[in-house]
């Protein structure tokens, strides 16, 4: 049997490096640009970018409601920088959480540090005009902090976090996506 399919929203953003690690780790990757592209997903991705461009492509294509509708449903998703931003109240509305975008500083800012994550043990992080999570309901599980500040969340089947994962040699954030879309599919 071949591995989960999961998608990598492909509109803006280094969403080849994601596809590169999910393939590393037995999944199928799948560029997602279109509705149809959703389809059979047993997992997603939505990677860093600038979100105000992800927003722009997500509403000419209309996608916003199909990606609702599949995180809703219990598809295991990680959002990383600017998928944190897509995710929150402001945007796709599917976690519990706002952010603020660009909170560590513009791109001359941008910076490396050791992060201890609840549940997956010691990451390096790669922060780039990275937000953080302003505000968040309790249903939010905060995974990790930087200077007092939500970095790592998790609510149900949805994984955010402000730094990207796919820059570093550390798959343990991919690794938990593929064993629960893996999950998924098993049930």
């Amino acid at each position: 049997m071949s591995g989960p399919a999961i998608g990598v929203l492909a509109i803006q953003g280094d969403f080849e490096a994601h596809a590169k690690v999910l393939e590393r780790l037995g999944a199928r990757a799948r560029d997602v640009r279109t509705r149809e592209d959703l389809e059979g997903l047993d997992g997603l991705v939505i990677p860093g970018g600038e979100s105000t461009t992800m927003t722009l492509g997500i509403d000419r294509e209309g996608l916003a409601e199909p990606l609702r509708d599949l995180i809703r449903s219990g598809t295991p998703t990680l959002g990383t920088c600017a998928g944190l931003i897509m995710l929150d109240q402001e945007h796709l509305r599917l976690l519990d959480l706002t952010a603020r975008r660009n909170a560590f500083g513009r791109q001359s800012q941008s910076f490396e540090a050791d992060l201890e994550l609840n549940g997956f043990g010691p990451v390096r992080a790669v922060f780039i005009r990275a937000p953080w999570v302003e505000e968040h309901d309790p249903e939010v599980e905060v995974l990790a902090e930087l200077d007092a500040h939500p970095v790592a969340v998790r609510q149900g089947d949805v994984l955010a976090v402000a730094f990207h994962p796919e820059l570093t040699g550390d798959d343990s954030l991919h690794r938990w996506l593929v064993e629960r879309a893996n999950g998924a599919i098993r049930r």
